[in-house]
């Protein structure tokens, strides 16, 4: 095989919506001073009986029937998570147990925000590599769990949910392009969870602004550039769903055609982590606002400072 393909997308919320006017009964703000500052509107939380492997599960059970492959067929299955309370076993083997998958390797990647992409092109590589013909690649947080409620800057932010994918070896062309990965070790406590035990989620919100609205431009570039195209090529772009702010500075540095189609689910989901990038494409391809053979940039950044990102052809 001389290529990887997406051959399925999936993606799972709680059924909670929680408004900005019913975080400005728990907490000093408006709706008005969160929509300026972030765009986000609504946000999902999950109940306290809902882990990140229902999450997970929820969503790659969509990927897996969409794919139309029996679940002995997956090699491999990957779970990009910093929320997960679980560390051995992993998510991954939890969601393989779920899903009846008898023999695939099982492993969690924790690379903060940036841990789906990261994660899509581990798994690309070893379908490459001949070590799967088929892999299941799951973006799955649960952050109500690592935020303080009584902190107005990181609460409106976060929300729950997952997003995955299913990679399938092909010959051909791959719709898997190359990566553009790494890190900045100097800004490390730009986004983290700290507390052994009793992990939370703190962020400097100035200094990741700052990063992504200044570097990110010239690292999404790259990405194309890896995978053959121009960013006046791309369908669309989905990047993590930090900050609407964010996403809109991004759009208008790359120099994108009128019609690609920008994902905005940072409106109604918030922030959701590792899950962002695999849920706001998932629904864009489900909604038909992105058709099969569509090329879509990907990238993501955060906790680390990390980031990761790749142009994918959609299923």
């Amino acid at each position: 095989m001389s290529g990887v393909r997406i051959a399925a997308l999936g993606h799972h919320q709680p059924d909670r919506v929680l408004t900005n006017d019913e975080l400005a009964t728990m907490v000093e703000t408006d709706d008005e001073w969160i929509r300026r500052r972030t765009g986000i509107v609504t946000r999902r939380i999950a109940r306290a009986d809902e882990s990140v492997t229902d999450l997970a599960a929820g969503a790659a059970a969509k990927a897996l029937a969409s794919s139309g492959l029996d679940p002995a067929e997956i090699g491999q299955i990957t779970v990009a998570t910093c929320s997960a309370v679980d560390r051995c076993p992993s998510i991954a083997a939890q969601v393989a147990a779920r899903l009846g998958i008898p023999s695939a390797v099982a492993f969690d990647v924790n690379n903060g925000c940036a841990g789906f992409c990261t994660s899509l092109s581990v798994a690309s590589h070893s379908l490459l590599a001949g070590a799967a013909k088929h892999a299941l690649v799951i973006g799955a947080e649960k952050m109500s769990d690592v935020v303080d409620w009584t902190d107005r800057r990181s609460c409106i932010l976060l929300g729950d949910g997952a997003g995955a994918a299913v990679l399938s070896a092909t010959e051909g062309e791959s719709g898997v392009g190359p990566v553009v990965w790494g890190s900045d070790p100097s800004r490390a406590s730009a986004v983290r969870l700290v507390d052994a035990w009793q992990p939370r989620f703190e962020q400097d919100g100035q200094a990741v602004f700052r990063w992504a609205t200044t570097e990110l431009p010239a690292l999404a570039e790259q990405a194309c550039r890896a995978a053959g195209l121009s960013p006046a090529e791309l369908d669309g772009v989905v990047t993590h769903q930090a900050n609407l702010r964010i996403i809109e500075s991004l759009v208008q540095k790359l120099g994108l055609s009128e019609d690609a189609v920008i994902a905005r689910d940072v409106v109604d989901s918030g922030n959701t982590s590792a899950a962002s990038v695999p849920l706001a494409l998932a629904k864009l391809v489900e909604r038909g606002e992105l058709r099969p053979g569509a090329r879509v940039l990907l990238f993501a950044f955060g906790g680390g400072l990390s980031w990761a990102g790749q142009v994918v052809t959609c299923p």
